[in-house]
């Protein structure tokens, strides 16, 4: 029996977003962040580092290091990738060249949930109310509109902007898990003899995100997967009069996710990338309150505005919780957010909720009320005119020094940086503001109301402030968040034609050391015989234990600018009958 759909909708509702406008919105979004910066700490950076090892010299590919170091992520596709580029592309400086696979990636990341979205709602059970004399939207035409609307969530989300503009395998899970949604959302609507999209789709998904680093949450997504589809086949075939031939199709796909979840979990297996990685919130009483208040502003503040209209969703379309449309991006979402609970790297495992987030939230717009869409709209424009301001009045102080306040606070944060006028992304900056200014202008008119027209001023005013925080802001932003400057300092009190041993330096340090500073990197050892030793400071208690004090001599102390407890000490090697001291510690 079916159950009363919560969408009410008519057919001047579902009219398209222009492509051309959502073409505009996902280049100006994708682009700022991949060009023109420096590798920022400490994932960025450690990842570029496995791959220009990879890259550079005959390493393991099954077993991505960086000086012997692991990274914080036991991934194979990601480094693969940016290893790949590199070699690829040699006329192309190495951090310029592992973005082009992750640009490609992010760009994977929302056309997947546009079609996962459409698809969705291409479902018999989430069609809106038929009217009685006629006029309620087109299937085709009311899925389109809501994929355009899941699309703006998803760029919308705050949470999405940073990690999905880094270089790590966090952004490769993010687009191949989009991937694996669109596989299982689009193949209810293919012929038999049509199912090689998807199961690839499908195959490369669930492959891909157990090879950067998450073998247990694509075994997990591909037993939901075959889960829902089963229940869609019992109940939703049924309900809606399918036919033999509809049901024999949809065991062959429950047959095709459980063998390629297999397959998957077999290839893990063999490669070794099964770990214990669950983490729950610890301490007693304060601690553990503590823990619990720091993941639910992180759930809230990253998945905004999108997990707010899920909730909604959620109980607007209660009825119809077992329906594709619902259980599908729920279980997606829900994995992703007991992962966020269960591992030590919350933020980057949350970044996977976000496309079915955004799914769930599209599907809130049709049932929410006119007085709802326009707090949404004031909020936004208030909110992101206000940052948008901020940015613009912090740039003006640092170029010209005023207002005083903020270019002192700037003085104060960053000692050392000296601000930099680049035309082109100050004509950059100024073409986003005024087409911010237009677009609110445009949707605080008359028009036509449109179901997906509630989200665009959230993902215009998102995609509005990280253009102009990766334009005005970038040389802000490089100088306090790149290791550029510690490492260049660094290689200026050293000789470059000489090795250089480390000790306790972590991965993203090293790999700084080596791009940054050009310096040839080895492990301290008794084997090394380089004239030069990098310490990090907070290493300095162990160092007696691993090296002869007396054949190295103290010669500085390098700070980071940004950061005080960033620190490294510099010896260089002498006589052994020279005595030499630690510095005392400031």
């Amino acid at each position: 029996m079916n159950k009363p759909s919560p969408a009410i909708i008519a057919q001047s509702a579902v009219r398209r977003l222009p492509r051309w406008a959502l073409l505009i919105f996902c280049v100006a979004y994708i682009l700022p962040g991949f060009l023109g910066r420096s590798p920022w700490k400490n994932e960025d950076i450690a990842a570029f580092g496995v791959m220009r090892e990879l890259a550079s010299v005959a390493a393991n590919w099954l077993q991505p290091q960086l000086l012997g170091q692991t990274t914080g992520f036991d991934a194979l596709v990601p480094y693969w990738l940016g290893a790949i580029a590199i070699k690829a592309l040699p006329f192309l400086d190495p951090a310029a060249a592992v973005r082009i696979p992750f640009v490609m990636l992010l760009t994977l990341t929302l056309l997947a949930t546009w079609y996962a979205v459409y698809y969705l709602a291409r479902s018999p059970q989430a069609q809106p109310v038929a009217f009685a004399f006629g006029g309620e939207a087109d299937p085709a035409d009311y899925a389109r509109a809501i994929a355009d609307a899941g699309v703006l969530a998803l760029i919308a989300c705050l949470g999405l902007a940073q990690f999905s503009h880094e270089t790590t395998p966090a952004l490769a899970q993010l687009g191949f898990t989009a991937l694996a949604f669109y596989a299982m959302a689009s193949s209810p609507y293919r012929q038999a003899t049509q199912l090689v999209g998807p199961a690839l789709g499908l195959l490369v998904g669930m492959a891909g995100l157990a090879l950067s680093g998450a073998p247990t949450l694509a075994l997990l997504l591909g037993i939901g997967g075959a889960l829902v589809e089963s229940a869609h086949m019992r109940w939703g075939h049924s309900a809606n009069g399918a036919d033999t031939g509809s049901k024999q199709h949809s065991w062959h796909w429950v047959l095709l996710i459980a063998g390629i979840t297999l397959g998957v979990a077999l290839l893990s297996f063999g490669l070794d990338l099964w770990r214990w990685r669950i983490e729950l919130p610890g301490g007693q009483g304060q601690s553990a309150l503590s823990d619990w208040r720091s993941l639910g502003r992180l759930l809230l503040w990253f998945t905004w505005p999108a997990l707010p209209l899920a909730l909604w969703t959620l109980w607007r379309w209660r009825r119809q919780l077992a329906s594709r449309h619902v259980a599908l991006p729920l279980w997606f979402a829900g994995m992703a957010i007991a992962s966020t609970l269960t591992t030590t790297a919350s933020d980057r495992s949350l970044l996977l909720s976000l496309p079915p987030l955004a799914t769930l939230a599209a599907f809130a717009l049709p049932t929410l009320q006119r007085s709802v869409t326009s707090l949404i709209d004031w909020f936004t424009l208030l909110f992101f005119t206000t940052c948008a301001f901020a940015i613009w009045v912090i740039w003006i102080a640092m170029q010209t020094g005023v207002p005083r306040q903020p270019a002192a606070n700037v003085a104060k944060l960053a000692p050392g940086f000296e601000p930099s006028f680049s035309l082109i992304a100050f004509v950059t900056a100024v073409a986003a503001t005024v087409a911010w200014a237009w677009l609110v202008r445009w949707r605080t008119g008359a028009h036509r109301a449109a179901i997906w027209k509630s989200l665009v001023l959230p993902a215009g005013g998102t995609t509005l402030c990280w253009l102009l925080l990766m334009t005005l802001w970038l040389p802000l932003l490089d100088y306090a968040r790149s290791l550029g400057p510690l490492s260049r300092q660094v290689a200026s009190l050293v000789d470059k034609k000489s090795c250089v041993e480390i000790y306790g330096i972590e991965s993203a340090q090293a790999a700084a050391l080596q791009y940054h500073g050009q310096l040839e990197l080895r492990p301290v050892s008794p084997q090394s015989n380089c004239p030069y030793l990098v310490v990090d400071v907070n290493a300095q208690a162990r160092l007696s234990s691993v090296v002869n004090l007396p054949d190295w001599a103290f010669k500085a102390t390098v700070r980071k600018p940004t950061d005080k407890t960033e620190n490294m000490l510099i010896f260089k090697r002498v006589s052994p009958y020279m005595p030499a001291t630690l510095p005392r510690l400031p």
